[in-house]
């Protein structure tokens, strides 16, 4: 039976798309959670068997995943995963800090009370979720998705689908460094309450306290992903 049949088909239509869509997802979470480990090269066949499709479909979603940096081209030599370097967490984080302070300004100029409603519901459901884990938290896929909600919530009314598109990505890159950092951390993270805090800022509409706290935990993040996962001091 053909990977393209009908069959197979309806098979690996898992998120009530195409196949293509489909393989794309599966391959992104995939480099995300570091199943496909940074650096390794995306073998045609290895990836055939997998993710059973065809060497088309493999290669538009590895063409796409190249686009957002999750894969790099190597000519001649194929397709493999983009490699984790302390410079380019270094400039995601920069890039990040840019654009998110953009947004929380432009979402306290334009959010109104469903947009209030919003960032209150997603932090309960963060806040319940961690209050489950303890005095220690752990990056699950559930707080993984939890968390990315509560900050989408806290821009929702940025008001411009094109800083939306590239907060994703540069999110999604974001999150392989903090899976890698939760894959080599020896010892679990513990609480901390800035996520209240800056719910709290941005509700209280103090636009230059939400704009720092939300530099600060940007970078704060970074720093102990550069601890955790390139073994570097805060004097290095």
């Amino acid at each position: 039976m053909s990977v393209d049949s009908p069959t197979v088909l309806r098979s690996h239509t898992l998120w009530g798309g195409t196949l293509g869509t489909d393989v794309l997802r599966r391959l992104r979470e995939d480099i995300i959670s570091c199943v496909l480990k940074p650096g390794e090269k995306l073998r045609f066949e290895t990836l055939r068997s997998l993710y059973g499709v065809s060497y088309s479909t493999l290669r538009e979603a590895l063409s796409r995943l190249s686009a957002e940096g999750l894969v790099v081209s190597e000519g001649q030599r194929g397709f493999f995963v983009a490699p984790i370097t302390e410079e380019d967490l270094l400039d995601i984080t920069d890039a990040r800090v840019l654009l998110e302070r953009e947004c929380i300004r432009r979402s306290l100029e334009n959010g109104n009370a469903d947009w209030e409603a919003g960032i209150i519901a997603a932090f309960h459901k963060l806040d319940r979720l961690e209050q489950s884990m303890g005095e220690e938290l752990r990056t699950t896929p559930d707080w993984d998705l939890l968390h990315k909600q509560f900050h989408d919530a806290l821009v929702a009314s940025a008001g411009s689908p094109i800083f939306a598109e590239l907060r994703h990505l540069l999110f999604e890159r974001a999150r392989r460094y903090r899976r890698m950092s939760a894959l080599v951390r020896k010892q679990p993270r513990q609480k901390s309450n800035e996520h209240r805090v800056m719910m709290e800022a941005v509700l209280g509409g103090d636009k230059e306290l939400a704009m720092e706290l939300t530099e600060r935990h940007i970078r704060e993040v970074a720093q102990n992903l550069l601890r955790n996962v390139f073994r570097r001091t805060d004097g290095e």
